[in-house]
């Protein structure tokens, strides 16, 4: 974090009131100021969790068909053939750019739709779906 960031709070809404999400959130709401107005920016927390499961999925896919170098190789690929590119002209070319799926890229539910047909992709190229490639890890 940078020194002039601010720390972020995470908090989920409860009817009309947002609550804390957890115990360190609570405590930075607790050292605001009593009665001082406070600006809020609104947005989507990503799930770090589930960045996890996709790279740990994209891992047990290279592990079982040594079909790229890396988790990262077969990510590249993934984004290519999905269409998650930016189209750049080079030279009269165009040439695809993977885009980022960094927390500050997208929003979960962009995520989200990123992660199935990212799946569905690996399904038809590799028939691994992210079910098979934990239960088989599991048996």
């Amino acid at each position: 974090m940078a020194k002039n960031e601010k720390p972020q709070i995470y908090v989920q809404r409860r009817g009309n009131y947002l609550v804390p999400e957890m115990a360190t959130d609570a405590d930075l709401i607790q050292r605001l100021p009593i009665g001082q107005r406070i600006k809020v920016t609104v947005s989507e927390g990503r799930s770090p969790a589930k960045l996890r499961l996709y790279w740990s999925y994209l891992g047990r896919i290279v592990k079982a068909c040594e079909c790229a170098p890396s988790p990262e190789a077969l990510h590249d690929v993934v984004k290519l053939h999905t269409g998650f590119v930016t189209p750049v002209l080079v030279k009269g070319f165009t040439v695809a750019v993977p885009k980022s799926i960094s927390f500050a890229s997208m929003s979960e539910s962009e995520f989200d739709d990123f992660l199935a047909t990212a799946e569905k992709w690996l399904v038809q190229t590799y028939g691994i779906s992210i079910k098979d490639a934990f239960t088989e890890a599991a048996a």
